[in-house]
């Protein structure tokens, strides 16, 4: 079992369940609520109760019990399907899902959709909890990623990843105002070794370091915020989220790497990967596509407008 240790400090307040929720990223409140349901969240070594308040100074452990085997299982959930034939799917995920099961989201997620919409019939490539699944991105995170229903397909969409040659361009919103119009940030990226859970900037020389390359330039300025389109040359982990707060600039609405009083109108972090570009697998044609920027996006974009203006 796993086990989480957190220390309330002076300032800390509220109903305990939201404020374990606010501090752990990858559990929901009502995930935590359970928990403290089972006794496996304790203060100073007493099991607490899920209504009780923050108690200042107090240490809290949350038990996390071994994670159930999940299984993939088709589900007739929507989709937005950009483009399909014999080989793969272009889809444009909405913010909110998330890609694959696992644990804290075992089902409603996009395999499961594309398991009920392809009837199976997906590259084995990724295993059983991510098959067709040639790149992720985060469930807060909205927009295009292509998937590969054979395994020669899938095989060159990752080649084509590996050497950096698929089009990828994100638009976010992120805080404050860069000086320059254009710019890049190249580091290596690695697990935060003061919290597993989170990616941070790491020297080349720590375990499991990776280059990272991320090219931005300006969109649209208004003051607190600016509106950037992001290139990347490579996928990793959260890259365009811990590469703009690296750079004292980061995404609104991001709870994870940005300030704490994050925009919670948002419901995460604002980031459309927007274009999507590659060589058919089968053909050799290139293909490129455009996601239209979804709603949470443009109605933040004519609020910062209109604030602006003001």
């Amino acid at each position: 079992m796993e086990e989480l240790e957190i220390t309330a400090g002076a300032q800390d307040a509220g109903r305990l369940d939201a404020w374990l929720a606010g501090r752990c990223c990858t559990l929901s409140r009502s995930a935590l609520q359970s928990l403290i349901e089972q006794e496996l969240v304790t203060r100073d070594g007493v099991p607490v109760n899920k209504k009780e308040k923050v108690q200042p100074g107090s240490r809290y452990r949350i038990v996390l019990p071994e994670p159930r085997p999940i299984e993939a299982v088709p589900q007739e959930i929507p989709l937005s399907i950009v483009y399909e034939d014999a080989d793969l799917l272009v889809v444009d995920k909405p913010k909110g899902m998330v890609v694959h099961p696992a644990p804290g989201n075992p089902d409603g997620t996009l395999v499961n959709a594309l398991l009920f919409h392809c009837a199976g019939e997906l590259s084995g490539i990724g295993g059983a909890i991510r098959p067709g699944i040639v790149h992720r991105i985060d469930k807060d995170t909205s927009g295009l990623l292509v998937v590969a229903k054979n395994d020669a397909a899938h095989q060159a969409l990752s080649d084509q990843m590996r050497v950096h040659s698929i089009h990828r361009v994100y638009h976010a919103v992120v805080y404050g105002n860069f000086r320059q119009e254009e710019g890049s940030v190249e580091t290596w990226l690695g697990r935060d070794p003061r919290d597993r859970k989170k990616m941070a900037v790491v020297p080349e020389s720590a375990a499991g370091a990776r280059y990272a390359y991320t090219g931005w330039r300006v969109l649209e300025r208004f003051g607190d915020f600016t509106y950037i389109a992001c290139k990347l040359k490579t996928g990793r982990t959260h890259q365009i989220r811990v590469h703009m707060a690296s750079t004292g600039h980061p995404l609104a609405g991001d709870a994870v790497y940005g300030p704490r009083n994050c925009i919670k109108s948002l419901a995460g972090q604002c980031l459309h990967a927007k274009e999507l570009g590659f060589q058919h697998p089968a053909t050799g044609e290139w293909m490129q596509f455009d996601s239209p920027l979804p709603p949470y996006f443009t109605e933040f974009l004519d609020r910062l407008r209109k604030e602006h203006r003001a």
